[in-house]
């Protein structure tokens, strides 16, 4: 344990950290959780790191562009470092577990590398270099990794991440996250209600299920344990309202879950499910297990069971070997399923990975272009979309004080639209009726039906 708060960086008897996340749901809920240890050991939060005592960046290596961001960043704190040598700089998560000691090679500004398994025992490691001094590794690859958390940690009040199943073990050949997220292990039932009680005991209405591949849930479990078993046991908690879950990998969705899906009044009607390419012969080298036909069997299958639902997908867009009539193929899927929206990324090469040993043979404009492409087929996808719930009313669960207006509140619909709107604050953790007037791409906006 960390001995009592005794930090005097510029002065200051207290202990003080800076946290930034880069990356998923994962990479945010392990913040929380790492958050609420260093606050049980004395720590305050601050939002500027030469307001603190210890600055920790929390990675994601699933594209280059995350990792070049985190190296600038760091970068930046050399000169502070030199000022004030006694401020702890350490890097934490998928970066950290993929690149290790050549961290500090690179950065030897840096005094803590702590990977994926690790982060539980932050504590103990920042009171080791406090001890001994800098450049601690640590990032053992057997650690079980302990998920316990302090319920009462969480950005938003009302809602909260709860990880069900860690790793992954498809391995998709552009994918690093099996290699630093581990093979997949799942909670048991139990273990995660507890969690969920305690955390709507605290005031939460809302959680969403993490896993990196989640409808493999149950893996390694006894009693042929599913996703739609966990689904159904959070459905009976009282004073829960919605239930989310992400991420869905196509070849692991079960029509099952979907039949599940549609008969639980708590499970959201909305459906994270990465196409990654409209083209079967990119699919194929992709190494996702799936053809675009059966993904869109699987999309007609729940929108079939599932009337109201929206779909969400990802996109990698000069992934090697994509031809011009392979992109076009993926334009066409996005026109015909119309997602609810879409995360869509340029193709980087991860090291360690199969796709790594192929050419990268696509010029960086041409990527460009094509992601350029997508994101304004979304867009106008996205808008067309919300204009046709001009004039509907919607069920929102608020969530607080728009971040946009703070006149206003914003909270989601169960299909997961942005909605912001005028009304009182004491709605906050509530179900409110909202009629929406006006939209954009990306958020709904509209007033209380008895509102003038």
């Amino acid at each position: 344990m960390i001995d009592s708060p005794n930090f005097t960086n510029k002065g200051r008897q207290y202990k003080t950290v800076f946290f930034e996340t880069f990356g998923c749901q994962m990479n945010k809920l392990d913040a929380e959780l790492s958050l609420g240890l260093l606050q049980e050991e004395g720590y305050r939060i601050v939002d500027k790191p030469d307001a603190a005592d210890v600055i920790l960046f929390n990675t994601c290596s699933v594209r280059q562009h995350a990792e070049d961001k985190v190296y600038s960043h760091l970068g930046a704190l050399k000169m502070l470092k030199k000022k004030h040598p006694e401020v702890i700089v350490g890097v934490l998560g998928c970066m950290a577990q993929k690149d290790g000691e050549s961290i500090f090679k690179r950065m030897p500004h840096v005094d803590l590398v702590c990977g994926t398994r690790m982060f539980s025992r932050l504590p103990e490691l920042l009171l080791n270099i406090k001890n001994h001094g800098s450049h601690v590794l640590a990032v053992e690859e057997d650690q079980i990794v302990n998920v316990k958390r302090a319920v009462t940690y969480r950005p938003n009040f009302y809602q909260a991440f709860v990880t069900v199943m860690r790793g992954c073990d498809n391995f998709c050949s552009y994918c690093i996250v099996p290699y630093v997220r581990g093979r997949e292990i799942s909670r048991t039932i139990a273990d995660v209600k507890e969690e969920v009680q305690a955390l709507v005991s605290n005031g939460c209405k809302e959680v969403t299920l993490l896993g990196q591949n989640i409808n493999s849930y149950g893996k390694g479990l006894t009693g042929g344990v599913t996703l739609g078993d966990l689904l159904s046991e959070l459905n009976d908690i009282d004073g829960l309202e919605r239930i989310r879950f992400v991420t869905s990998h196509p070849a692991d969705m079960s029509r099952d879950l979907i039949r599940t899906m549609s008969r639980l009044s708590k499970v959201c009607e909305h459906l994270h499910m990465p196409a990654q390419s409209g083209s079967d012969s990119i699919l194929k080298r992709m190494r996702r297990g799936y053809t675009v036909d059966y993904y869109r069997d699987l999309i007609s299958y729940a929108r079939e069971w599932i009337p109201h639902i929206s779909i969400a997908s990802d996109f990698i867009v000069g992934f090697p070997g994509e031809t011009d009539g392979d992109f076009q193929e993926t334009v066409r899927l996005m026109e015909d399923i119309r997602f609810h929206n879409c995360f869509i990324f340029k193709y980087s090469p991860r090291t360690g990975t199969k796709a790594a040993e192929l050419e990268d043979d696509l010029p960086d404009g041409v990527k460009r272009a094509r992601n350029m492409k997508l994101l304004e087929l979304q867009k106008s996808i996205s808008l067309e979309e919300n204009r046709k719930m001009i004039g509907k009313k919607v069920q929102v669960l608020v969530e607080g004080a728009s971040k946009s207006d703070p006149n206003k509140l914003s909270g989601r619909t169960r299909q997961n639209h942005i909605v912001v709107f005028r009304g009182s604050r004491d709605l906050a953790g509530k179900l409110a009726d909202v009629m929406v007037d006006e939209v954009t791409d990306l958020t709904l906006y509209g007033k209380q039906p008895s509102c003038s």
